[in-house]
């Protein structure tokens, strides 16, 4: 059973489900810098990607990286979201929750660079050659 504050308790519907999810997706697209900045470098990313014709074993690489900065970014901003409804005022456990979600977005985006680093370095380095 779906716990949702649009209808406590009721089973939602999955298309609907997806409609929320969604929702989420383009709130933090609209609201979170973060996300925007991953958002383009997505896009740099698979534009290399079709400019390198990088293999399949190196788009999965890809995908997988991408797919789960975007989730680990939404889930940060959850944390920070329900951090700030629970309280307004300074205390050290409300920063502790959002500076460790912080900081996984953070080490998933160097292992991302260093990802990305170890797929193209060898295609950037024909071009020069």
């Amino acid at each position: 059973m779906n716990m949702d504050s649009r209808g406590k308790g009721k089973t939602i519907p999955l298309l609907r489900s997806f409609a929320y999810a969604i929702d989420g997706i383009r709130t933090a697209i609209i609201a979170e810098r973060n996300m925007r900045i991953h958002l383009l470098f997505s896009f740099l990313v698979i534009g290399g990607s079709f400019f390198f014709s990088i293999t399949r074993m190196e788009w999965l690489f890809i995908i997988l990286v991408i797919s789960g900065m975007f989730a680990l970014e939404l889930i940060n901003s959850a944390i920070e979201r329900v951090v700030d409804l629970v309280t307004e005022e300074y205390h050290p456990l409300a920063k502790q929750a959002k500076d460790l979600a912080a900081g996984a977005v953070f080490l998933y985006a160097i292992f991302s660079v260093i990802i990305g680093i170890i797929v193209f370095f060898p295609y950037i380095r024909k071009l020069f050659l």
